[in-house]
């Protein structure tokens, strides 16, 4: 800063007239600094081994003896004086920057603490534990699959074989299976081609594959269907299906496990059901389970379309083909299957308008639950 002027010829006139610009200068700029690292960086350029005023006392020593003697205790009386006014700034930045800090981060401990929000179950989940519980309590088991499943599991297992007519009632996501290991994997089972699964009956041909009867058991999942979307449609959605097989299992047992079930999950002790005929590949004899509506107990309602009923589930007793395909004896064994749709429930239980809430996303809708 000073450099420059010290290789000129000084005398004490003008040393003590440069150690009154270079006091001025510090006394000016300190009074402006509000930062403690800007104050150190300025205390180093007046004070430090190259700052302005070291350099004058450098040059001091040329000054003849009575000069320099003059000079040079008016240059350490400055550095003094600015070492002290340095010190007492930094003082006052740190206090000043501490009790910011407190300030900021004060916290009142008599204060009552902020509750953290809770996460919500969704109602599919709800509905699922609770269903779940009502069977393990009448001794079935839940058992799980995979989504990506083969057309053997799918259809073929289970009495649909290609080309049958049954099979347009399940639109089909079919996948590709251009890779070699798909493609060798596939082969090798005889499996046929991929696809997401359509229901979780191919849970229950895996399971029956690797287990003998007796056994009860419910295979609740994911599923997906190629159809259009709209307030009762999606193309993936929730069931929960049941198997049970035994000797001398009728339908009587059916519509007495499906009665308790159903009672005990919307919590009607009186809630009737009915066996409507129906059709599905897969069972012999098949039916529709009809409840009694419960939006209007059986009075007819926009629910029920008037008719006091609403449709529930489809089941039946399995067929033998069934049984004979994952290697079973078939005059030895009986059973029943029923599937029944979660998200359905879910509306009913909860009187939820469109099927398209359960996956938007939307915290306000699960924040009701």
């Amino acid at each position: 800063m000073f450099a420059g002027r010290l290789r000129v010829r000084y005398n004490d006139e003008i040393m003590l007239d440069e150690l009154k610009k270079i006091e001025q200068s510090a006394r000016e700029k300190l009074a402006n600094m509000g930062d403690i690292d800007a104050t150190e960086v300025l205390k180093i350029q007046f004070l430090g081994r190259k700052g302005a005023l070291s350099l004058m006392l450098r040059a001091i020593k040329n000054l003849p003896e009575q000069e320099r003697i003059k000079t040079g205790s008016a240059a350490n009386r400055l550095r003094q004086e600015l070492e002290a006014a340095f010190d007492k700034k930094l003082a006052e930045l740190k206090k000043t920057n501490h009790e910011s800090v407190l300030q900021r981060e004060w916290i009142d401990v008599t204060r009552p603490g902020v509750k953290t929000p809770r996460g919500h179950l969704h109602p599919l989940t709800l509905v699922r534990r609770d269903a779940e519980a009502i069977f393990h309590s009448m001794g079935f088991v839940t058992v799980e699959g995979p989504e990506v499943e083969s057309e053997r599991y799918n259809f073929d297992a289970l009495n649909i074989p290609a080309n049958h007519p049954a099979r347009d009632m399940w639109d089909t996501f079919w996948l590709r299976s251009n890779q070699k290991s798909q493609k060798s994997k596939v082969k090798s089972q005889n499996d046929g081609r991929l696809l997401l699964r359509t229901h979780t009956s191919p849970v229950q041909i895996r399971y029956m594959e690797t287990h003998e009867p007796p056994f009860r058991i419910i295979a609740p999942g994911r599923v997906f269907r190629y159809e259009a979307t709209d307030a009762s449609h999606e193309i993936q959605f929730y069931q929960l299906e049941g198997l049970m097989v035994d000797r001398h299992v009728s339908i009587a047992n059916f519509k007495f496990v499906i009665q308790e079930f159903l009672r005990r999950l919307f919590r009607k002790q009186n809630l009737e059901i009915r066996l409507r005929p129906s059709y599905f590949p897969f069972v012999e004899p098949g039916f529709e389970v009809d409840v009694a509506c419960i939006v209007c107990n059986q009075k007819g309602c926009s629910v029920c379309k008037r008719s006091g009923w609403l449709e529930m589930m489809g089941a039946g007793m399995v067929h033998q083909k069934v049984f004979a395909a994952v290697g079973y004896v078939p005059a030895e064994w009986t059973g029943f299957a029923f599937g029944i749709g979660l998200d359905r429930v879910v509306m009913m239980k909860y009187n939820i308008p469109d099927i398209r809430l359960f996956h938007s996303g939307d915290l306000r809708f699960l924040k009701q639950f």
